[in-house]
This record gives structure tokens, sequence and C-alpha cells, in this order.
């Protein structure tokens, strides 16, 4: 079994999370919530596809909603103390994870873009419902 780093699956979370990389990092190719996040993909395509009188962006929640959660896995992966980290994901490796700098700089990106991310969706979805898209 493979040491699994924990700067490494924050980054994967930050950068390719909605596409659930970091849950295939961690947990192998046929992780369920994993495939759940690989299947927003197809249905905003076919929400694109087949929903001509709806806005567009009702085609892209479901990548923001599969980002937004990962965003909050990256946050939990990054914020798992090192002796649990180690116990959980490398029990048998003998090899001590230390967290570092890059870990606390990817935490921080991780809170800004994920908080952005949130607060424009709600907003815009918001804008959408009550308003029609007035404002945008």
């Amino acid at each position: 079994m493979a040491h699994k780093n924990k700067t490494l699956a924050t980054a994967l979370a930050l950068t390719l999370g909605s596409l659930g990389a970091h849950r295939f990092y961690l947990h192998g190719g046929v992780d369920r919530i994993g495939l759940l996040h690989v299947s927003s993909l197809p249905i905003a395509g076919l929400i694109f596809s087949n929903a001509h009188t709806l806005h567009s962006f009702y085609a892209l929640l479901p990548l923001l909603v599969s980002a937004i959660a990962a965003f909050i896995g990256a946050l939990v992966i990054g914020l798992t103390p090192d002796d649990q980290w180690d116990a959980r994901f490398n029990p048998n490796t003998g090899t001590p994870s230390r967290s570092n700098w890059i870990l606390a700089v990817l935490l921080v990106t991780t809170l800004l873009v994920g908080a952005t991310v949130l607060i424009a969706t709600i907003s815009r979805l918001f804008d959408l419902l009550y308003t029609g898209g007035a404002y945008g």
C-alpha cells in the first residue's frame, strides 16, 4: 500500500475536486462519491443540451455543487491532524506524514476560492429564481 500524501490530496481536491480526483487518489477507482463527482459533468451536458428554455447557469449548477463539495473536502483533508491522517490512510507504511507551509497556502487558497464560488453561486441562483435574471 502506497503512502498517501495529505498535501497532494488537498491540492487535488482544490484543482480537480469537481471531477473527484482527490477521492480516487485516496479511495481507489471505485469510490462511489468520486463517481458521483464525475457524473456531474454528463449531467451538466444533459441539462445544457435538453433544456433550451432554461438559463445556461442551470447547466453549470451540477459542476458548481460538485466543486463546492470538493472545496469542503479539501478543507477537511488539509485540517486533519497528521497522526489521524496516518492512522486512516497510512496505517502500515511506517513513514509519518509531516505537513508544511505548502499545505497552509493550499488551505488559504481553498478557503478564498471556495467562499467566492459559494457566494457567487448563491447570489446568481437567487437572482435567477427571484428576479428572473434582472441583475445580469
